[in-house]
């Protein structure tokens, strides 16, 4: 009986097969190192964006306060002067009172010279 050629047809398919799967095996995907926690970047942005947003409205915060206060320190400044203005006028207003009084009780000193001696300092 005559050898049948298959033999070796069968181990040129077998050996085109493994050839080709391992072809195939060169574009298989590797197995990647995973992360313990996968990385979520829109939560880090978010995150960024809303720590920048704090520091800016805190900054907002401290003008507005520094605002008010310095506000707040020309307001006493102007009434800390109105009522000195209104102390020293209070003060000519009582030594006029006296020098018309000492006049009119002395008789022989002028009203003026009276005047200039009590705000001068002197009784």
């Amino acid at each position: 009986m005559k050898q049948p050629n298959g033999a070796k047809y069968t181990d040129r398919l077998e050996a085109q097969k493994e050839a080709k799967q391992a072809m195939l095996a060169k574009f298989k995907p590797k197995p990647m190192i995973q992360a313990e926690a996968p990385i979520n970047r829109a939560a880090e942005k978010a995150a960024e964006l809303e720590a920048v947003r704090a520091a800016r409205a805190a900054q907002r915060e401290a003008e507005r306060e520094a605002s008010l206060q310095r506000q707040q320190d020309e307001l006493a400044s102007k009434r800390a002067a109105i009522k000195e203005r209104k102390a020293r006028a209070a003060a000519e207003q009582r030594a006029r009172r006296e020098a018309r009084y000492s006049a009119r009780l002395s008789g022989d000193e002028d009203e003026r010279k009276i005047l200039a001696r009590l705000l001068a300092g002197e009784r």
